[in-house]
């Protein structure tokens, strides 16, 4: 089998490392294709406005000045055109991609366009407490779960255009309860905060930081399920048509 791995924290990442360990768990022919620097919460965004730089580090190794999305393509159509991989790990990032998050994330994007290519894609994510911030989030979840957790994954008959999202819980690992599939849950939009501060030239400036979600999760989702100690496994697909509403608005137009 052959595995690509990506993610949007760039390709130096220990995030990345780690994902690394948990593909080779599954075969010898591991590829790396990662974003040259952080490109978090980049979505499902593509360079069109400049070129990309390639940079080679290894046989099987390679870094793209660009998205998630566009290392996912550079290795697909050029780097690895001729023998495409059989799956994509992205990941494993460093922070939760839970609920409405898979919508900024680059991490679940670069799985997204794995779907799209029709290729197996998993995004795995790392949730972390305040303690753990910056470089000391630990991934020893991650380490300990992830093998476990996707090798029912790689043989599943997932969906066409479907891919899965798993996200570790912030708890040690010998505390964690087991694996849960649960739908994608949602927070209340009140969560963001802006935090502006004043530069030495007396220029506002602004920070988007994310606050302390406030209401209870909904039971059976990934927000529950991970804030009591299980890793959630949730499938998601491309196709974004609310069918419920399809009637209404075809009606809506006579």
């Amino acid at each position: 089998m052959r595995i690509l791995v990506t993610n949007d924290d760039g390709y130096h990442a220990p995030g990345l490392t780690v994902a690394e360990r948990i593909a080779a768990a599954f075969s010898d022919d591991v590829w790396v294709v990662a974003p040259a620097e952080e490109q978090s919460g980049a979505g499902h965004s593509l360079t069109l406005t400049r070129p990309l730089r390639l940079r080679r580090f290894g046989e099987k190794r390679f870094a793209v000045s660009g998205t998630p999305t566009d290392a996912v393509m550079m290795a697909v159509a050029k780097i690895m055109k001729d023998t495409p991989p059989d799956l994509i790990l992205s990941g494993v990032n460093r922070g939760a991609n839970l609920a409405e998050d898979v919508t900024y994330s680059g991490t679940v994007s670069a799985a997204m366009e794995g779907a799209l290519a029709g290729i197996r894609s998993i995004a795995l994510s790392q949730v972390y407490s305040r303690e753990g911030m910056g470089d000391a989030v630990p991934f020893s979840v991650a380490e300990a779960w992830g093998e476990r957790v996707l090798r029912p994954l790689i043989e599943a008959p997932l969906a066409p255009r479907s891919l899965v999202n798993v996200n570790f819980p912030a708890v040690p690992a010998d505390r964690v309860k087991g694996v849960k599939v649960v739908a994608q849950g949602l927070r209340d939009y009140g969560r963001l905060r802006i935090v502006t501060n004043t530069d030495p030239r007396g220029y506002d400036y602004h920070w988007f930081a994310l606050g302390q979600m406030e209401q209870v999760a909904a039971p059976d989702t990934d927000l529950a399920a991970v804030s009591d100690g299980y890793v959630a496994v949730t499938p998601l697909h491309l196709d974004l048509t609310h069918g419920a509403s399809l009637a209404m608005l075809a009606r809506a137009y006579g």
